[in-house]
C-alpha cells in the first residue's frame, strides 16, 4: 500500500509496561482489534486518489517545507519506509534544503491507526490549549506536526482538538506524584504542567505543537502519548470540556535517533536502563502481523541536535468511534489533584476539561514560536 506524501500513517496504541507504572495492566491487542485495523486500511487505501486530487497532499508539501525553511537551517531528511530492520537517516545522501519537496517530505510508508491504545495512568485531564509545551524544560526541541484524516470519507478533520503528552527529559511527567515518576517528595510535581497541551486541527486537520524529544524511564522506549478529541467547548480558562474520545495511542521515534539525544546532557543523566523499541511492548504489539509504522518521519533543522528536529505524522482516524481515556490525575482550579481510578473515564465530558485556571496557561498565547 503506497501514496504520495501521507506521511506515516501511524498505529499507535498499546499500554505502559506494569513494571514502568506499578498497578496498570497492559492489553495485548485482540482479534477483533486486528481485523479493524484490516478493515481500516483498505478502506485508507481507497483514499490516495482522493488525497491527491483534493490538494491535500500538495498542501502538505508546502507547509511542511515552509516551516522548516523559516528556520534558515540546512536540512538533513529522513523517510521512514519500514519500522525496525532499517536505517532510514538519509542524511548525507544528497537530500538538501535545494530540494524538491516531494523528495524532502514524500512518503512511500502508509499505514493504518491503531483506534484505542492504552493510554497510560500518567493522562491529566484538564491541560491548556497552547502551542508551546516546552516552558523551562531543558532538552533537544522539537516541532511535531499532526495531520487528522477520516478514514471513512478520506478528508482531513478539521476542529479535531489533538491532546499531547510525554515526559521531560530524565523521564518525569509534570501533573502528578507517583512511584517511579522521579522524586516522590516533590509535591510541586503535582501542579507543573510542562509538555503537555492541546490545539484545534485547521482546516486542512493540521496541527503543530513545539515541545521537546522525550526521555526515557523503566520499561518503555522513548514515546508520546496523545488523545484526540472531537466536539469539545473551549473554555474561558483555555480549557477544553465537553465532547468524545476519537482515538488514543502513542507515537515513537528512530532507534538511532533516540540513540543519538541519549548520548546528549540532560537525557545522559537518566541511570535507568533505557528500553529500545524492540524491546518494547506496546511497540511489538502494533507493529507485529501488520504493515504500521508508529514512527515519526524527521528532518533536523540545523547541523546539531541542539538546533532541533521536526517530525511529522499523518493519522487516520474513525470519528464515529468513541473512546474513555483512564487517568489518576486530573488539573483543576486549585492545581492537580489525584482520583481514584475507578472512576477515571471521560465519556463525554472530561472531569478535568475546564477546571484549571489561567489564561492561556504557562507557555502563552499558543501560537507555534522558534527553536
Amino acid at each position: 500500500m503506497h501514496f504520495k506524501n501521507i506521511a506515516n500513517l501511524a498505529i499507535v496504541g498499546g499500554a505502559v509496561l506494569a513494571t514502568a507504572h506499578p498497578g496498570h495492566e497492559e492489553k495485548r491487542a485482540a482479534s477483533e482489534l486486528l481485523e479493524f485495523k484490516a478493515n481500516m486500511r483498505r478502506g485508507l487505501e481507497k483514499c490516495a486518489a482522493r488525497f491527491e486530487s483534493s490538494g491535500l497532499n500538495a498542501r502538505a508539501e508546502a507547509r511542511r517545507r515552509a516551516l522548516v525553511d523559516s528556520h534558515r537551517k540546512r536540512l538533513a531528511a529522513r523517510d521512514t519506509s519500514s519500522v525496525l530492520a532499517t536505517n532510514h537517516n538519509e542524511t548525507g545522501n544528497g537530500i538538501t534544503a535545494d530540494s524538491s519537496e516531494s523528495e524532502i517530505f514524500g512518503s512511500s510508508s502508509s499505514c493504518v491507526l491503531n483506534p484505542e491504545g492504552e493510554t497510560g495512568p500518567y493522562y491529566v485531564p484538564g491541560e491548556y490549549v497552547r502551542a508551546d509545551l516546552r516552558e523551562s524544560q531543558p532538552g533537544v526541541p522539537v516541532t511535531i506536526e499532526g495531520q487528522f484524516v477520516d478514514v471513512e470519507t478520506c478528508e482531513p478533520i478539521p476542529d479535531l482538538y489533538w491532546d499531547i503528552w510525554n515526559c521531560n527529559a530524565t523521564g518525569v511527567y509534570s501533573g502528578l506524584v507517583a512511584t517511579g515518576n522521579g522524586n516522590t517528595a516533590d509535591t510541586s510535581n503535582l501542579n507543573a504542567t510542562f509538555l503537555r497541551g492541546i490545539q484545534k486541527t485547521d482546516s486542512d486537520g493540521v496541527v503543530t505543537f513545539n515541545t521537546l524529544f522525550p526521555g526515557h524511564y523503566s520499561g518503555r522506549t522513548t514515546h508520546h502519548h496523545m488523545v484526540a478529541h472531537l466536539d469539545v467547548t473551549v473554555q474561558e480558562n483555555n480549557t477544553i470540556t465537553g465532547g468524545t474520545v476519537a482515538h488514543i495511542g502513542q507515537i515513537f521515534w528512530d532507534q538511532d535517533l533516540i540513540n543519538a539525544v541519549e548520548a546528549t546532557s540532560p537525557y545522559n543523566e537518566n541511570t535507568v536502563t533505557l528500553t529500545t523499541n524492540a524491546e518494547d511492548r506496546v511497540f511489538s504489539d502494533e507493529t507485529e502481523n501488520s504493515t504500521s509504522d508508529p514512527v515519526l518521519n524527521y528532518v533536523y533543522i540545523g547541523d546539531d541536535l541542539s538546533d532541533g528536529l521536526f517530525g511529522w505524522i499523518t493519522i487516520a482516524v474513525n470519528v464515529s468511534a468513541t473512546y474513555d481515556p483512564n487517568y489518576s490525575f486530573i488539573y483543576t482550579s486549585s492545581g492537580g489533584e489525584a482520583v481514584d481510578d475507578s472512576s477515571s473515564s471521560t465519556g463525554g465530558s472530561a472531569p478535568g476539561g475546564g477546571q484549571s485556571s489561567g489564561s492561556g496557561g504557562p507557555g502563552g498565547s499558543g501560537q507555534p514560536g522558534g527553536f
